[in-house]
């Protein structure tokens, strides 16, 4: 199963998911995508951020590290 919903933040379309693996934990994943589509090379795909027993902590730490990532780098 995979999760997801579309956030925006700071001129990004903040997409994390959730993705469950064979063991029943879950990993961290996350697509970024800047205002300018127009441009393929502004999406930023991440996997695997880290791994969670629950599916809504996933999803939580992939936009709190969506949130950081686009602080720092814009």
């Amino acid at each position: 199963m995979q999760n997801s919903t579309i956030h925006h933040y700071n001129g990004y379309a903040v997409k994390p998911s959730a993705h469950r693996l064979p063991d029943g934990s879950f990993s961290s994943n996350l697509l970024l995508e800047r205002a300018d589509r127009a441009n393929p090379a502004a999406q930023y795909q991440f996997y695997s951020l880290d791994y969670f027993s629950d599916e809504q902590q996933a999803l939580q730490h992939s936009f709190s590290w969506a949130r950081d990532w686009v602080d720092t780098r814009g």
